[in-house]
């Protein structure tokens, strides 16, 4: 199971949405260990994304990464060899383990999750995990 920050291997996601302010606005920026896929919650339209590796050696880039049709609290992040790839779509039991980055940088393990057909509601655990040192 992949959790945030369990052993000196890692990898740095920086989230940001580049069409805020003069430069861009820093969304989320989270130390986890290494995997392929994070999910975002309450993304912007707009995301660009960067992944480095423990010695900040950037491994995979996606920007701009629109948006596409209506909004969703959650948007699954995937890296595919260098690029990342961005999908709006509801969790399903398939992806129970992954991690979860919530803006400010904040980084937990996705337990359960249900939401309503027409979207009007929704339910999540979600479990966070810190250890100093």
């Amino acid at each position: 199971m992949t959790t945030p920050q369990t052993n000196r291997t890692n990898q740095t996601w920086e989230i940001y949405y580049p069409e805020a302010a003069a430069t861009g606005l820093e969304i989320a920026r989270a130390r986890i260990d290494p995997t392929d896929v994070v999910w975002l919650h309450a993304a912007p339209p707009v995301l660009a994304v960067t992944v480095r590796e423990g010695d900040d050696r950037i491994v995979a880039r996606g920007e701009p990464m629109r948006r596409e049709g209506v909004y969703l609290p959650m948007t699954r992040l995937e890296r595919r060899g260098d690029v990342v790839v961005r999908t709006d779509r509801w969790p399903t039991d398939a992806d129970a383990g992954a991690v979860v980055i919530l803006p400010g940088g904040e980084a937990g393990i996705l337990k359960s999750w249900w939401n309503a057909d027409d979207g009007s509601e929704w339910r999540w655990v979600v479990e966070f995990f810190n250890r100093r040192g």
